[in-house]
């Protein structure tokens, strides 16, 4: 248990000091804020698409319900007065609509470095790392290969290092080189001794989920009133789509609600294979399996912290296989954001690619990904730094170069960009210049060059001659060397040896005894 219940305030180490220093080591960064979406949200559905929308989704839960494979959640639901056949749960829509009143429009999560508290609600847009590819990529290899412990521990560094990357996620790759059983103890350890950002927990099945819910607990200090007075860390769950919840992650989410840690729900909908081909239906669907799934939380527990997600694309109707950044995709998480705003949810979006390599149709889909999530008002963005292969790949190059998207977004939120007193408007620097000069010299460039635009760190503005003068370096080699000179510089946030020693013993009694139960 931690001593005496008390926290210790952290800083953030050499990585966490960005916004102090200015910078942290290996390149010039933005320093840590939360960004604030200022624009107005992209809403392509009108008042009676809304209404078609959420129909559609009460005649699923009501007329076709949703599997629940998990019995003790069926017998909750059943409790609470829905329709249970078998496995089958079906909802009337005043339940759904009494237990979404319950449910908090925004939630802070806190880590155990407040100074990285974050808020899911409130306008904010919030990026968290790649997670949960079984494989890895990066230019020194060359080819794709299963993941490692240091590969995903290299991974934690950069999620840490970069102050634009607010949560860290599932593991950043599937260490396959840790036996299944304990792989969830020493991922998490690294986790919390390597970043001090809000931490993530699968749900699958009783041992993971507390096992992490007493680490993360352990890591900040907290008793264990403390730790479940507000949230601490989350979980994100998929529905096996269409129209199934599984045994152990609805386990996890139960565990989680009642006491009180972060929960998101986010079906992998893809239209035309796990749910309908038109969009509408797609979101239909995604938003009947989440929001069942919010109901049995507020059940469990009125006001637990819940967001929907969405997970909606299409497939390629040749091969079958996922495709991303699509204009399918940007509408239907558009339309889940709609959606959301109308049921008072947070939402989570992704940003993902199919691409195979950190190539130019990686960046072009991973970036409508983003943008889809900026105008749908998403406030939790996934894979937004290091997806590749539709979630089969992570890559350290990508993850640096996302990162510049993410600057860039994070720059196009400031409010200084559109502000409009006399000094922007600059009527007497106008006036100075006239027709004759230019602006480069004047006293108003001059008192406001270094900061009056977004100053990129893996980008090359150079022209073609400068560029090949240099070298010839194309971005994702720019980036692999970026990514290198983050690991030489790498410093750990600290953490209190008590802590660390207290972490240390957890993990090698659980060990000891087992871990989770596998059945290899």
């Amino acid at each position: 248990m931690a001593q005496d219940g008390k926290r210790r305030k952290r800083s953030g180490g050499r990585a966490g000091n960005a916004a102090r220093r200015g910078k942290a080591g290996a390149i010039e960064q933005m320093s840590w804020r939360l960004p604030v979406n200022l624009d107005r949200p992209t809403e392509p559905l009108s008042e009676e698409g809304v209404q078609r929308v959420h129909e559609g989704a009460m005649r699923i839960l009501e007329e076709i319900g949703i599997e629940f494979y998990n019995k003790e959640a069926r017998d909750l639901l059943k409790q609470a007065g829905c329709i249970v056949d078998g496995d089958n749960i079906r909802f009337g829509r005043d339940f759904i609509g009494e237990m979404l009143s319950k449910a908090p429009s925004n939630w802070t999560l806190t880590p155990r470095n407040p100074d990285h508290q974050i808020t899911l609600g409130e306008n904010h847009i919030l990026f968290g790392n790649v997670s949960s590819p079984p494989n890895y990529w990066d230019m020194e290899l060359g080819r794709k290969v299963p993941g490692t412990r240091e590969m995903c521990a290299n991974l934690l560094k950069l999620s840490q290092y970069f102050n634009c990357i607010h949560f860290v996620g599932g593991y950043p790759v599937e260490p396959q080189d840790i036996h299944a059983s304990v792989r969830h103890l020493d991922v998490l350890f690294d986790k919390l001794t390597l970043t001090d950002k809000v931490a993530h927990t699968y749900s699958l099945g009783k041992e993971r989920v507390e096992d992490a819910m007493e680490m993360v607990r352990i890591s900040g200090g907290w008793s264990d009133e403390e730790f479940e007075a507000s949230p601490k860390l989350y979980t994100n769950i998929n529905s096996t789509s269409p129209l199934k919840h599984d045994e152990p992650m609805m386990d996890g989410w139960m565990r989680m609600a009642r006491r009180n840690q972060g929960l998101v729900v986010t079906p992998f909908t893809l239209a035309g294979a796990m749910a309908p081909v038109t969009m509408a239906g797609a979101v239909a669907q995604s938003l009947a399996e989440g929001l069942c799934a919010v109901a049995l939380a507020q059940y469990i527990r009125p006001g637990a912290a819940c967001a929907i997600g969405t997970f909606t694309s299409n497939v390629d109707m040749k091969s079958g296989a996922p495709a991303f950044g699509t204009p399918e995709y940007m509408r239907a998480t558009q339309m889940t954001g709609q959606m959301a705003r109308f049921y008072g949810l947070p939402m989570r979006a992704s940003g993902v690619c199919a691409a195979n390599v950190p190539d130019g149709q990686a960046m072009w889909e991973t970036s409508n990904s983003l943008w889809s999530a900026v105008q749908s008002g998403a406030h939790m963005v996934y894979h937004a730094a290091g997806w590749l292969e539709g979630g089969l790949i992570a890559s350290p190059e990508k993850f640096v170069m996302d990162c510049e998207v993410l600057q860039m977004i994070q720059r196009y939120m400031e409010p200084e960009l559109c502000a409009t007193g006399p000094d922007e408007i600059a009527i007497d620097a106008i006036k100075d210049v006239g027709s004759a000069g230019h602006f480069f010299g004047i006293q108003h460039t001059q008192d406001r060059y270094s900061t009056a635009f977004y100053q990129p760190f893996a980008s090359d503005w150079r022209n073609f001659e400068a560029w090949e003068a240099a070298g010839a370096v194309w971005t994702p080699e720019r980036a692999h060397h970026i990514y290198k000179e983050i690991l030489a510089d790498f410093e750990a946030p600290p953490m209190d040896p008590a802590i660390r020693e207290e972490l240390v013993a957890f993990v090698a009694r659980r060990k000891e005894e087992g871990g989770a139960p596998t059945d290899f």
